[in-house]
């Protein structure tokens, strides 16, 4: 089962984090704008240069190539791209039908040309071609942002679906505070989210939970925070990763 793990990862805007997401879990991220939110989200997928390491299922990032690595770690970002003419020929030949359907979509929507989609209409397609690679981990940058509450709905059940039947890790970058309130609670099959907040360059619970303290290995902290007499870090703070390259469907 996919455990997400950061270790020391350090982006243009943020102090080092080390953060585990466990398999199926949910953890929230907000912030002010211009935080960092979408450059943590970016390094998580290997698109910026950043320093520190990331393991999937305890295999590192710097293992797999890059175009692999994207494949099991899938970011869905605020502003999705569009390389072809026509909607099918975005997604696998391949692919779950249901994934259409429950998005509010028919079969037809594959033949559509994308330049006819409305905002809202591509931010769910691309949540569709996502999903239908069948990622081990999802990276979301507002994935619900453009759309309207019955669609807010169907993007949620689905994402919370794939969670539980995938067991996949998912970061989610949401400014709802509704939403994370929402989704935090636990359902059947699935355990309450954590929502974390960047405030300055440091990543903070939003609400501390009782008992969570700098001590817990599940707490997302700084290096800094955890240097102490005799503790190694090792090469891995120090390690340049990134290979950005143009964001195609793998």
């Amino acid at each position: 089962m996919p455990l997400l793990r950061l270790q020391g990862l350090k982006t243009r805007n943020l102090a080092p984090i080390d953060l585990q997401i466990a398999p199926g879990a949910l953890v929230f991220l907000s912030g002010p704008s211009g935080s960092g939110k979408s450059l943590l989200l970016r390094a998580l997928a290997d698109l910026d240069e950043h320093q520190g390491e990331m393991w999937l299922d305890g295999t590192p990032c710097a293992a797999l190539p890059a175009p692999e690595w994207r494949r099991r770690v899938g970011l869905l970002p605020a502003e999705a791209f569009w390389w072809y003419d026509r909607v099918g020929d975005h997604f696998p030949a391949r692919h779950d039908p249901q994934l259409l359907e429950r998005l509010g979509f028919g079969p037809e929507v594959l033949d559509w040309q994308v330049g006819r989609l409305s905002t809202g209409e591509r931010q769910r397609l691309a949540l569709a071609r996502l999903l239908a690679h069948q990622p081990q981990a999802l990276l979301l940058d507002e994935a619900t942002a453009n759309l309207d509450p019955p669609n807010r709905d169907r993007v949620e059940a689905l994402i919370q679906d794939y969670r539980r039947e995938w067991a996949a890790p998912v970061l989610w970058v949401s400014h709802d505070p509704e939403q994370r309130q929402r989704l935090a609670q636990p359902a059947p099959g699935l355990a309450s989210a954590r929502r974390l907040v960047i405030r300055g360059d440091r990543l903070e619970e939003e609400e501390p939970a009782a008992g969570l303290g700098l001590g817990d290995p599940a707490s997302p902290i700084t290096r800094e925070h955890q240097s102490g007499p005799g503790q190694r870090h090792g090469i891995l703070g120090h390690a340049q990763h990134g290979r950005p390259q143009p964001e195609r469907p793998n």
